[in-house]
């Protein structure tokens, strides 16, 4: 049994998955799948059960596991204390981004961060906000960069940067400012889908102020940002998004931004992790970094 034996079984435990779990690592399925058995062979145990497509951790598994977890912290720390030293300190760090923090957040914080520990690598996955908790809940994602909180217990949520949300239209039309929710009537709509942030806070907008959703003529559902911005540019439609994502488009004359009479609400970005699981120290030292970055300004 050696320490990447450990590592490579703790992703496959955390993906539920050998071939998911050899992207994550950047090795062949076949190498993982040969690390695995030397790693069952070494203690005599049997540690995964593989039922159909499914891989099902064992009871053995389940407690090397959290072995696993403290050996590969300890290494760390080890490394750490060794200084091994804090410039060159070494590894993989699993982030899920919600479309505007990946995009406009996210590349910024990784630059500065890389400057101190330029030999860390990003694994970066993006989706809604909603999905990217849930791959830090089951263990797949280490941090998460999100645009609206989901309580749970096991949680840990930063806020990072406030703004706030606006229309957009293309440059062929022309609203009053600010734009009234009565004048959206009628107009064609295009909604980010049902599980991201921005969504979220809209939906609870047209629910404080009475307004039905079914009164918009909504033509479309994206899971992309990008893709939404591409329908307002070639005037499809109208979108709510993210002041940020909005405000270099508008500025370079792409698109227009308005603000929307009585929406004053707010939201933060957060960066969020799993209380329960072992954070890695380059992870740590990441989390660390994000919010001092955040807190200075």
């Amino acid at each position: 049994m050696d320490l990447h034996q450990l590592y490579v079984f703790t992703k496959v435990v955390e993906h539920k998955s050998f071939s998911k779990a050899a992207e994550a690592v950047f090795l062949s399925q076949s190498t993982v799948s040969s690390h695995i058995l030397a790693l069952e062979k070494s203690l005599d145990v049997k540690l995964f059960d593989r039922v159909g497509r499914e891989t099902i951790v064992t009871p053995y598994g389940e407690r090397l596991y959290g072995w696993a977890l403290k050996l590969l912290l300890l290494k760390d720390q080890a490394l750490l204390d060794l200084k091994q030293g804090m410039y060159d300190f070494r590894g993989t760090i699993q982030v899920a981004a919600s479309s505007v923090p990946g995009q406009f957040l996210l590349p910024k914080m990784i630059k500065k961060f890389r400057l101190q520990y330029p030999h860390a690598v990003f694994q970066i996955t993006q989706s809604s906000s909603k999905i990217a908790v849930e791959n830090i809940l089951d263990g797949s994602t280490e941090i998460g960069i999100v645009g609206h909180k989901y309580e749970n217990d096991k949680l840990e949520y930063i806020p990072l940067l406030k703004e706030k949300l606006v229309l957009i239209t293309s440059n062929q039309m022309e609203l009053k400012n600010p734009v009234t929710l009565q004048e959206l009537i009628g107009l064609p709509f295009i909604m980010r889908s049902s599980e991201s942030g921005t969504n979220a806070m809209i939906e609870e907008f047209f629910k404080q102020n009475r307004f039905q959703k079914d009164a918009l003529n909504i033509i479309a559902y994206t899971d992309s940002g990008q893709s939404l911005m591409q329908f307002v540019m070639q005037n499809m439609g109208i979108a709510v998004i993210s002041e940020i994502a909005a405000r270099e488009y508008a500025q370079n004359k792409l698109l227009k931004a308005y603000e929307i009479d009585g929406f004053a609400d707010e939201r933060y970005f957060y960066l969020v992790y799993n209380t329960n699981k072992t954070q890695s120290i380059l992870a740590k030292m990441f989390i660390e970094h994000v919010a001092k970055l955040f807190n200075d300004k």
